[in-house]
């Protein structure tokens, strides 16, 4: 046991006869690390993606709570008679009156 950690420390398993199957197995460890690796980044960058857009969504949704309050004020009818007093445009005395338009056949 001591004989062999001693030759895994000097490296004699690299150039032995043998060798050729340790050398399959060292570039297969690392095709696997670098694809690890890889993949481990591109995780990354999608949580990194994911996170942006969440600050953007509730961006969008502030403006949109912001857009859609504004137009109720503005839809009131207080507002909508003062901007017509400020047209010259005054609410009407008479009220309104249905108009029924009978089919003719």
């Amino acid at each position: 046991m001591k004989k062999n950690i001693y030759n895994i420390l000097k490296g004699t398993f690299l150039v032995s006869d043998d060798a050729f199957k340790n050398w399959r197995f060292i570039l297969f460890v690392s095709f696997l690390a670098i694809v690890m690796i890889a993949s481990s980044h591109s995780a990354d960058k999608k949580v990194y993606e994911i996170a942006r857009m969440k600050e953007q969504v509730k961006e969008l949704r502030s403006e949109f709570v912001d857009g859609r309050s504004r137009l109720m004020k503005i839809k009131m009818e207080s507002s909508v008679v003062e901007i017509m007093n400020k047209k010259g445009l005054a609410v009407s005395v008479i009220p309104p009156k249905k108009i029924i338009v009978k089919a003719q056949e």
